[in-house]
């Protein structure tokens, strides 16, 4: 940055020297016909050979020096631009994956992926085509404006009211524009969320023959985007125009009271081509500033949309200096824990769970059941910090998560949802994700244990094999499979599986409960589940209905006891997934 500052400085030298020897091949011309000026300028040379070929000489020399000096600026801006927007990018990424459950589950995707790309490109885009085009431009013109006061005050005058009516002007105009082109990113953002839903689930869509419906849909949001586009540019070019008229009157007053002076023998003829010289020299950042104007509030749209992004505070974050989690034996507690979603600052927001005291000792497998939308899945998210408790504590062998480090915590517990989420990349590398150091017999010897190690040998790639988004092209025990390699890989002394056996058909789903069995062998875990055999298959089931834990005990006991609830649920889910069978 430094650096370019100072060769556009030099540039800008080189640019107010370039007409001296216009200027003075003028006058030196003018006094070999005749023209009398040394009551203007004594110094003035007759024109001779020697005097012609410097002028070329030096002609050549400023205009080679300030095309190097723009070039070398150019450079220099540009990889300024580059590097800035590359870490922004990257900030804003990390940032975005460090914010909670609760901003994820209310944003649109798309819109974020077009703040983090989009935005930041159009950001760094208007910096190298804009901002250094226009800091040259205002340092040209405080330049030249200072030279113009030398020659001639009075003409000067012309130029810096030129200066102040553009200022005038472009004030109303750069907020309209703003505001335009504001409306122009959000029109993009829904663009990008209408698309990225479509497309992401292009299946349902086609089976739904919903296409012309999205169609629609992104055609609104693309109508929207265009017109505001085409107001955005309308009024930049408004402004454009008007600069060029205020410009031509700056010209033509110059050129009458300049000739006039001329006449009157107070400036000679070189002094009047230089003065004009520099008037267009001075005007032309003039019309690039009204140019640029509106790439610029197009920018300053898009840095508030990327300023908006970095100010949202994430709900789960590390406490200052917070230490990292210790060896972890596996005693899990939840000590009088509220929880509930929304914004922390709002106290009228639903509660989740509510009043929950629970301590599951190191190596206990424990089922959580019950109906949907009880508190289920917000149990096990607490465990892992997607969520901290809005009142009470979680902790891990007697250490409050919350005074933890967020990835001490996370690394301590390996987490198996019902969408077995895998990458674009290798079977290996998926597996690998585990632990990034494993060795590519760790990731085979994972991969037996989670019964994947024949299927994926039945690829022709085998672990080579590239998956596709999502790892679509796999079936869902497949996927499961892999996914409970990578969790083996990762070896932590707790796990949660949330609904892991959802959805699978009954050979794929005991292909995974026996998978899921070699996972959680002598460690802590947490099942949140539908499926009977693996309550009955667990130590300690938990009940947990409308927030609260209704049940407690272990399934014998469960099965024995109580009020029925248990063993009618058992039942239930058994004749279900005996009519499945049959099916």
């Amino acid at each position: 940055m430094l650096g370019g500052i100072c060769v556009l400085l030099l540039e800008v030298a080189f640019r107010v020297l370039e007409p001296w020897p216009l200027k003075i091949v003028i006058d030196a011309v003018t006094r070999s016909l005749g023209a009398d000026a040394s009551a203007v300028d004594p110094w003035i040379p007759e024109a001779s050979w020697a005097l012609l070929l410097a002028a070329g000489l030096a002609t050549i020399c400023i205009v080679g020096f300030r095309a190097l000096s723009n070039y070398l600026a150019t450079v220099a801006f540009a990889l300024v631009g580059s590097k800035v927007s590359t870490v922004l990018r990257a900030r804003l990424f990390r940032h975005v994956q460090g914010l909670s459950d609760r901003f994820h589950s209310g944003s649109r995707a798309g819109d974020t992926v077009q703040r983090i790309v989009a935005d930041i490109g159009k950001l760094q885009e208007v910096a190298v085509t804009a901002g250094l085009p226009l800091l040259a431009n205002v340092i040209t013109l405080a330049a030249m404006c200072v030279v113009m006061l030398i020659l001639d005050w009075a003409l000067a005058l012309v130029v810096v009211a030129a200066v102040l009516a553009f200022a005038l002007m472009s004030r109303g105009s750069s907020a309209r524009i703003t505001e335009a082109s504001r409306k122009t990113r959000k029109g993009e953002g829904d663009l990008a969320n209408t698309a990225h839903e479509s497309l992401g689930a292009i299946r349902v869509v086609q089976a739904y023959g919903l296409e012309e419906r999205m169609a629609s849909s992104f055609a609104a949001s693309n109508e929207l985007a265009l017109s505001q586009g085409v107001r955005s540019r309308r009024l930049a070019a408004g402004l454009e125009r008007s600069t060029d008229v205020i410009v031509g009157v700056a010209t033509a007053i110059v050129l009458v009271g300049g000739g006039y002076r001329v006449v009157q023998e107070q400036m000679t003829l070189g002094d009047l081509v230089l003065f004009t010289t520099y008037l267009k020299t001075c005007m032309k950042p003039l019309r690039d500033m009204a140019k640029y104007t509106g790439r610029i509030a197009r920018a300053s749209a898009s840095g508030e949309r990327v300023a908006d992004l970095m100010d949202i505070t994430p709900d789960v974050r590390d406490a200052e200096g917070s230490p990292a989690l210790g060896p972890v034996h596996g005693e899990i507690a939840f000590r009088n824990v509220d929880a509930a979603y929304g914004d922390p600052a709002d106290p009228h927001r639903p509660t989740v769970l509510e009043d929950i005291d629970l301590v599951i000792p190191p190596g206990q497998h424990v089922a959580v059941i019950g109906p949907s939308g009880s508190g289920k899945s917000t149990l096990v998210s607490l465990l892992v910090r997607s969520m901290d408790p809005a009142r009470g504590t979680v902790t891990v062998d007697g250490q409050d998560l919350r005074s933890l480090s967020l990835s001490s915590v996370r690394s301590g517990v390996s987490l198996l949802l019902q969408e077995s989420v895998l990458f674009h990349g290798s079977i290996r590398e998926n597996i690998r994700m585990g632990r990034e150091e494993a060795t590519d017999a760790d990731v085979e010897s994972a991969a037996r244990a989670a019964q994947a190690h024949d299927f994926i040998l039945g690829f022709p790639d085998g672990y080579d094999t590239v998956l596709a988004e999502r790892g679509s092209t796999l079936s869902g025990g497949q996927r499961q499979r892999i996914a409970i390699a990578r969790a083996l890989l990762r070896d932590s002394p707790i796990v949660v599986l949330d609904e892991a056996t959802t959805g699978l058909d009954p050979h794929s789903t005991q292909a995974v409960v026996d998978a899921i069995a070699e996972l959680i062998d002598g460690r802590t875990s947490l099942a949140v589940t539908h499926d009977a055999a693996m309550a009955l298959a667990s130590d300690r089931v938990l009940w947990i209905q409308d927030g609260r834990v209704l049940l407690d005990g272990t399934p014998e006991e469960l099965l024995a006891g109580g009020d029925g609830t248990f063993a009618a649920w058992v039942a239930q889910q058994q004749a279900r997934e005996s009519d499945e069978v049959r099916r």
